[in-house]
């Protein structure tokens, strides 16, 4: 489906979803241009029949006419706004509701490829910019009806002046719509192009810490003041656009009305009208400017709706890593991990079956084969050939949900988010467990002493406020307080020093008795605490046997750990 019938598909939803705020919004909206529109006629209709030949009573009575229009228009800008705003917001709220469930969908997916601040972007400022679409359409509706009324009202006092209104007002606004094109690839440009830098900034941010380390401020300030710099340019850009689009539209209203001013001032001079109507007439070519404006700025909302719903809908859109699978594993689950004839991006052939409860190390030669591996075990991909089995069912056939209930694969670049650090490692935690025994495993005391208020304190985003190390063992606790039946941990320690190592390695094997767990890794500290090491080199399993048996016996698992 293309970029532009999923961007439609978007406004539909966000459009269709407030209906009768949209509804209600149009309706006093018009009933407001309506009045707008009779102000001109009664005040001609006073002129004529109160002031000409003076008539109290008259005059009396039609200033009584005129404040309850005045009430009515009033009433219906009001409440029609509210509407209208109240649309706007909730199809804003929701659009953010649906990228970010996309982003945190089980499946996955939605962020390759997008910086996390690309993706706020769109969560916040292309919804808005969707959502307001349905204000655009509320006003839109009623400037319609005001141009319509104010047409009628003008051919009831003059109809070449009626028939003017009525074939021009439609041109200009389809030489509105002509003139919002570049508007809109411009404002998409701009999106792209400040989603980008908040990605950077976001990045840059994320990374102070080591950016300091090695003394990289200057690269990376000039990475960001570049990337700043494309932003404001693409904004210029769009808003040069914009200034032009608004500015040919109000020369060309403008141009408009004083065709119509023309043409009554000829009528008034040849008497085919009289002094009220000339009033009414003057009145209604000054009113009409507001309403047309108002088609010519929903017009520049709609391109700005249309660029910004392509990139809600690219999101929305994005594959997921796996799809499929509607069977439930055992509950509760074995815990016996099995792969058949694996096959997938440089792996082949692994055989291997984990046994319930068994602690077991994998050794990779090949850092990208490893993620092979693990992205196959999550189920971030599912393989070329062969398959792998959850107690004797194939992954494939289980609820991607179900499947991370009994299975957990915590990888090495596993995130923390802001909040305490109770928080995060409870985060997938059974209600009610204990998460002593996990941050025991994981060496957070240690972690919990150097924070102000222990675990109850707070981490920042990223667990900004800690280092590496401190990261990895709150990570690590996290997944051992998941207390999955299968655990897969990749690499929980390489910024640990040697002594917190053993004690994690330690502290693993107990908190996992009795439970299936797989470390990859090259920790000799971690694998010596296993109850025995495979050894995948070149793509296939090339040994297996305990941990010291391999260090003694071969020479590639040798220099894979202890290197």
């Amino acid at each position: 489906m293309g970029a532009d019938t999923a961007g439609r598909g978007v406004i539909r939803r966000a459009v269709a979803g407030q209906r009768r705020d949209v509804a209600v919004g149009s309706l006093l909206g018009a009933a407001h241009q309506t009045g707008e529109a009779l102000v001109p006629v009664l005040i001609g209709l006073i002129v004529d029949r109160a002031v000409v030949r003076p008539d109290g009573g008259a005059l009396a009575l039609w200033l009584v006419v005129l404040a309850v229009v005045y009430a009515m228009l009033s009433y219906g800008f009001r409440f029609g706004a509210r509407a209208g705003e109240r649309a706007a917001e909730q199809a804003a709220h929701q659009l953010r509701l649906d990228v970010v469930r996309r982003v945190l969908a089980p499946h996955g997916g939605a962020e390759a490829g997008r910086p996390p601040g690309a993706l706020v972007n769109v969560a916040t400022e292309d919804a808005r910019r969707v959502g307001a679409l349905n204000m655009a359409l509320t006003l839109g509706i009623a400037a319609v009806v005001g141009v319509i009324a104010g047409a009628v009202l003008l051919l009831r006092a003059s109809v070449p002046l009626g028939l003017l209104v009525l074939i021009g007002a439609p041109v200009l606004m389809a030489l509105g719509h002509y003139l919002a094109r570049p508007l809109e690839h411009r404002s998409q440009a701009e999106q792209e192009r400040a989603a980008h830098a908040s990605g950077v900034a976001a990045d840059l941010v994320a990374g102070v810490r080591v950016l300091k380390g090695l003394r990289a401020e200057s690269a990376a300030v000039a990475r960001y003041r570049s990337t700043s710099q494309a932003s404001r340019e693409a904004n210029v850009r769009a808003a040069r656009a914009a200034a032009l689009q608004t500015g040919l539209m109000l020369t060309l209203t403008g141009a408009f009305i004083a065709l119509v001013a023309l043409v009554g001032g000829r009528l008034v001079l040849s008497g085919s009208i009289g002094l009220g109507a000339l009033v009414s007439a003057v009145g209604l070519a000054l009113f009409l400017p507001g309403p047309i404006a108002v088609l010519a700025w929903v017009g520049a909302e709609l391109a700005k709706a249309r660029a910004s719903a392509a990139r809600i809908a690219d999101v929305l859109a994005a594959p997921g890593e796996s799809t499929g699978g509607t069977t439930e594993p055992a509950a509760p689950s074995a815990g016996e991990l099995r792969l058949h004839g694996l096959g997938h991006a440089g792996l082949h052939g692994i055989d291997l079956t984990v046994r319930p409860g068994e602690h077991l190390g994998i050794v990779v030669t090949d850092t990208a084969h490893a993620a092979t591996l693990l992205h196959c075990l999550a189920r971030r991909c599912d393989p070329d050939r062969g398959r792998v089995e959850l107690d004797g069912t194939p992954v494939t056939e289980l609820a991607p949900a179900a499947l991370r209930s009994a299975l957990l694969v915590a990888e090495h670049d596993a995130q923390l988010f802001d909040g305490t650090l109770l928080d995060n490692v409870t985060a997938a935690a059974p209600a009610g467990a204990d998460p002593q025994p996990a941050m025991d495993a994981a060496a957070v005391d240690e972690v919990a002493a150097t924070l102000p208020g222990g675990t109850s304190g707070r981490i920042g985003e990223r667990g900004s406020s800690l280092s590496g190390g401190q990261r990895q063992r709150v990570a690590l606790a996290r997944a051992l307080a998941a207390d999955r039946s299968v655990l897969v941990v990749h690499d929980p320690t390489t910024a640990v020093d040697a002594a917190t190592e053993a004690r994690i390695a330690t502290g693993i094997r107990r908190a996992r008795t009795g439970r299936t767990t797989v470390l990859v890794t090259s920790s000799p500290a971690l694998l010596a605490a296993t109850d025995r090491v495979v050894l995948i080199d070149g793509g296939t399993i090339t040994a297996e046997a305990p941990h010291d048996d391999l260090v003694r016996d071969h020479p590639v698992y040798r220099t894979a750990v202890l290197t």
